[in-house]
């Protein structure tokens, strides 16, 4: 293994985030200059949130479920399973449901991103695209942004409300809780806060997640085996930098609401 002189590996880091937050700066900047792409929006939009819609369904029914049991078994030791629905409502709403379905999305968009870019730097069409005189920032890399953190947050509702259903059928046909008993523990103790806390957190993902995927397939090099280190690169940065800003949201949201 060849040896890394820190002080270049430091310098090559500092350079990396620089690139990407002027890239990620040209990109939301774009979205106010013509032309805007609407037509590259939609397919981006399509193959984002029509594409990853059964795997957010799937997993928002599975873990609602989940939560459902886990949280029962303890709830039952004092005699309030009623409030089942109101931790899973919380659990889905506040966290879970836009953590989980960005984790999911990171998976699959910004990865696809990064091969799709990727072999577009390596096979020289985005140098063709300059030497044409189109921005490729403006039409590669805004409207997977645009698409993106739109998608994410729509993806995001349906999976806190597939998230609740799962945790339905679990209270109702396991437990014995009741209908009106579930829905209305569900909403009962939710305020404005829990849900604006749910609701934001999309958008910063959304932006990670296309930046991400978009820097990395923009910095591909060395051929095919560069496309795939920066695939596999792509999914790791976006998925830990997800990880990162949840915590800061949340402790933000906490000290704004108190809640």
């Amino acid at each position: 293994m060849p040896f890394v002189d820190p002080e270049e590996a430091i310098k090559e880091r500092v350079l990396a985030v620089q690139e990407y937050s002027q890239l990620s700066g040209e990109a939301v900047a774009n979205l106010f200059r013509k032309p805007r792409y609407v037509a590259d929006m939609l397919t981006q939009a399509d193959f984002i949130g029509v594409g990853s819609l059964p795997i957010v369904i799937l997993t928002g029914l599975s873990i609602g479920a989940v939560l459902a049991l886990q949280t029962s078994s303890t709830l039952q030791q004092f005699g309030v399973t009623t409030l089942t629905g109101q931790l899973v409502s919380f659990s889905m709403i506040k966290e879970i449901g836009p953590v989980l379905t960005s984790l999911m999305l990171a998976g699959r968009a910004a990865t696809g991103m990064a091969s799709e870019l990727g072999s577009m730097k390596v096979t020289e069409q985005i140098d063709a695209m300059r030497a044409l005189g189109t921005d490729p920032i403006k039409k590669l890399i805004t409207p997977r942004v645009v698409a993106t953190v739109v998608m994410l947050f729509f993806l995001s509702i349906i999976s806190d409300l597939f998230g609740l259903f799962g945790g339905y059928i679990v209270a109702v046909s396991l437990l014995g809780i009741s209908t009106r008993q579930y829905w209305t523990s569900t909403y009962q103790q939710l305020q404005f806060a829990d849900v604006f806390q749910g609701l934001i957190k999309p958008f910063f993902f959304g932006l990670i997640i296309s930046t991400v995927g978009c820097y990395y397939g923009f910095s591909t090099k060395g051929g095919t085996q560069g496309v795939g280190r920066s695939t596999t690169q792509a999914m790791v940065a976006a998925s830990v930098l997800i990880l990162i800003f949840d915590f800061f949201i949340t402790r933000f949201m906490i000290g704004v609401f108190g809640r």
